[in-house]
């Protein structure tokens, strides 16, 4: 990732995509099923359905847990937004009209596999980040670019880990 020197009232956004050789079928199994995502992610360490849910729908809500070694421990609650199976799956994490981020797996068939891209959005609304920059409010745009590149990283390891999954059909 080049340096943006965007600020966080910029909602800044990031986005990967890797091609997968399995059908959009199989691919959504892993990307539809928050379960799956503290087993790939180094940040979340645990998810739960809310509220009777066991799977995603518009306005089904999930809570999760997570850590960073210069955050620290918080938890969120993220609201399902949009759902199109096989091919969008996406969650506003807080409140779902002025979230403080929002995550998005997209799918597309292509070929005899599918491309899958995971994006990313930080903001509007406040969240941990904004700590950090009313504290250094001279250093926005380094704590935005560095979380930025954390959340680019942690968004390849994702994919490439459901690439993997779904490769394997396990």
């Amino acid at each position: 990732m080049d340096w943006t020197g965007q600020v966080y009232a910029d909602i800044p956004t990031v986005a990967s995509r890797v091609f997968i050789d399995a059908p959009p079928e199989r691919v959504w199994r892993y990307v539809s099923d928050i379960r799956v995502m503290p087993r790939l992610s180094s940040e979340l360490q645990e998810v739960e359905w809310l509220d009777g849910a066991t799977g995603p729908g518009i306005g089904h809500r999930f809570t999760g847990r997570s850590a960073h070694p210069s955050l620290g421990q918080w938890e969120t609650v993220s609201t399902v937004v949009e759902l199109e199976a096989p091919r969008r799956f996406c969650w506003a994490v807080g409140d779902p009209a002025v979230p403080t981020s929002k995550w998005r797996f997209t799918l597309h068939g292509e070929a005899d596999g599918t491309v899958l891209e995971q994006w990313a959005q930080m903001g509007p609304a406040p969240s941990g980040l904004s700590v950090a920059i009313e504290a250094m409010p001279d250093k926005e745009q380094k704590i935005v670019f560095v979380r930025l590149r954390e959340f680019e990283s942690g968004i390849k390891a994702n994919l490439a880990a459901i690439k993997d999954l779904a490769e394997a059909g396990s």
